[in-house]
């Protein structure tokens, strides 16, 4: 096994006095750090007698992952699913932004819309490495066109498909390319969708259920076929009934093949979603929990009006809705972690004690400091 010396000879980052994130717990640790990777300290000790080129005082903060939104619909008055004149700018203006929020990675969502824009838009948007610039793409989340009439929500009814030509061929022909997409939200029980979620699962990209009036069954069918993901639990999908609980039944399911974590979404803004309502999803199945924000352009913005996709929304205080409807829409607000562990990317996030971000960091380099 080759040590952490004989690795590389680049310089070394120490980050000292930490209070780490680390399996749900606060720990007390130094992080050491080289070309973006996180070292492992007992090899480091030996064979480099701890040696570092820089330090980084983390007194009083907190260390934990970088956040990932892998839901996000724009923000700072950038709609991703419009197609303009500069789609790969609104995108990195984004990117810029969301470094003030911890955001290390990101997944532009797109929303139910007519093909000519995802051909427009999925053309111009590549996956890339996060840095100075701003986060990290990680692929794109096409959140519709193929859900369920019933539980559109805010997206628009004109727009949405069904698998009418068999599955694959209805996806070709509505995104154009599957390239740089990694998520693809859809509803079950939509006749064909099992050969899609099957065909795209084998591609790598993540099915994700949502927008949907499945039963239980259809839910784990789904899962059975590879999806793994939830869009936004309890939002936009039938409510939990002791009966046939849904797909909010996932969590605690025993048809989930055992190799296989159904990961969930959840906009915890409490609006969307109750806190108690967070807490007994979080309660039954803690591993999956996945905090999105579902951010809508008007983020970073004042009130008034502005667009998701291809329809107006207006803004009252902390609420979204569709212009003329009580339909809420989205939230205006920004989070998500995943775990890190030694040899992995070092994207990291300082946090002071009441949870406020103070610098961020991406592949150990600081990209953004308060």
């Amino acid at each position: 096994m080759p040590t952490n010396k004989s690795v590389s000879k680049a310089p070394i980052t120490q980050f000292v006095n930490c209070r780490i994130l680390r399996d749900h717990k606060l720990q007390r640790e130094d992080l050491w750090v080289r070309e973006g990777r996180i070292l492992d300290p007992e090899k480091l000790f030996f064979d480099e007698e701890g040696y570092a080129d820089q330090r980084v005082d983390c007194e009083g903060l907190i260390i934990a992952p970088g956040f990932i939104d892998v839901q996000i619909n724009g923000g700072y008055g950038i709609d991703f699913s419009q197609a303009t004149s500069n789609v790969r700018g609104g995108v990195a203006l984004v990117a810029k932004k969301i470094l003030e929020h911890g955001v290390t990675s990101f997944l532009p969502t797109l929303v139910t819309s007519p093909p000519n824009i995802y051909h427009k838009v999925l053309s111009e948007v590549k996956v890339h490495s996060g840095g100075m610039e701003g986060a990290g793409v990680l692929g794109c989340h096409l959140e519709g066109p193929f859900i369920s009439l019933e539980k559109k929500g805010a997206h628009p009814e004109q727009y949405l498909r069904s698998f009418q030509s068999g599955g694959m061929l209805d996806l070709i022909e509505t995104y154009g390319t599957l390239d740089n997409v990694a998520m693809v939200t859809l509803a079950p029980e939509l006749p064909n969708s099992e050969k899609v979620v099957r065909e795209l699962s084998q591609r790598g990209i993540t099915v994700s259920l949502g927008h949907s009036v499945a039963n239980l069954s259809q839910a784990e069918e789904a899962v059975q076929n590879g999806a793994s993901f939830i869009t936004h639990l309890f939002n936009a999908m039938l409510p939990f009934h002791h009966r046939d609980p849904g797909i909010v039944g996932l969590l605690t399911s025993d048809q989930v093949p055992q190799d296989r974590t159904v990961f969930y979404g959840m906009i915890a803004d409490g609006i969307h979603t109750n806190s108690a309502a967070l807490r007994i999803a979080h309660r039954a199945h803690p591993t999956g929990l996945v905090l999105v924000t579902d951010a809508i352009t008007a983020m970073g913005l004042p009130p008034g009006r502005h667009t998701l996709g291809q329809q107006v929304i207006e803004i009252q205080g902390l609420h979204a809705y569709v212009a003329g409807t009580k339909t809420l829409s989205g939230s205006i607000a920004t989070m998500d972690m995943c775990v890190r562990h030694f040899k992995q990317a070092s994207d990291l996030v300082l946090l002071d004690d009441a949870i406020n971000v103070r610098a961020t960091y991406i592949a150990g380099q600081e990209v953004w400091r308060k």
